[in-house]
């Protein structure tokens, strides 16, 4: 099994790129996470690897985090979704969002995926929820972009907030990305923290 590959860009297409290493090229196929850094030919990166193996041939899909694998081994999981759907629900989805959607059961976001129905989003909810946690889907998200200097423990103001936004029509994924931005402001309780979160949902 390979795990994950070090190399260098010698190729970059839409939605694949080959990777050098010692003389070899690796032909890895990428959701658009990986195209949005822009790789260029000559950049040495690191690809953490799942090799999918057909009656026909041998594939490799590769992702810039250990979470982003993890996320992709668990929509191959789920019946009727292939490599190819993973990759497009990746691509339109980081894995912090998808699991936001899953979580708050908003199939919307999930159908925005190419080739991806209501039926197919409605059992990726069905089967992953149990799998992810709101807690660690928080300090993820908000651990990408600064590292915690508090408890990683979620005050039930943010899920308070959160249920509040909902109601007042907001979708789940709406109200929880809207609420990860401001909740690390000190000293917010729910009301305020409504309050902040509405400012800059979109």
């Amino acid at each position: 099994m390979i795990n994950y590959i070090c190399g260098v860009v010698d190729y970059v297409d839409e939605g694949c790129l080959v990777l050098d290493q010692n003389g070899i090229g690796f032909q890895i196929y990428v959701p658009g996470s990986v195209m949005d850094r822009q790789p260029r030919i000559g950049d040495e990166v690191k690809i953490y690897t799942y090799l999918h193996v057909k009656e026909d041939a041998l594939q490799l899909y590769g992702f810039m985090t250990r979470d982003d694998l993890e996320v992709f081994r668990m929509l191959i999981g789920v019946n009727g979704v292939g490599p190819k759907a993973a990759i497009g629900i990746l691509s339109g989805l980081s894995a912090n969002d998808l699991k936001f959607a899953v979580l708050s059961d908003d199939t919307t976001a999930i159908t925005k995926a190419p080739g991806i129905g209501k039926k197919t989003a409605q059992k990726l909810i069905l089967e992953l929820k149990d799998k992810f946690s709101l807690d660690e889907t928080f300090e993820q998200k908000y651990s990408d972009t600064e590292k915690l200097n508090t408890s990683s423990e979620i005050p039930d103001a943010a899920k308070d907030a959160v249920q509040a936004l909902v109601s007042l029509g907001y979708s789940n994924t709406e109200a929880f990305q809207a609420v990860n931005k401001v909740r690390t402001q000190e000293g917010l309780d729910a009301e305020s923290m409504i309050k902040a979160a509405l400012k800059v949902i979109i």
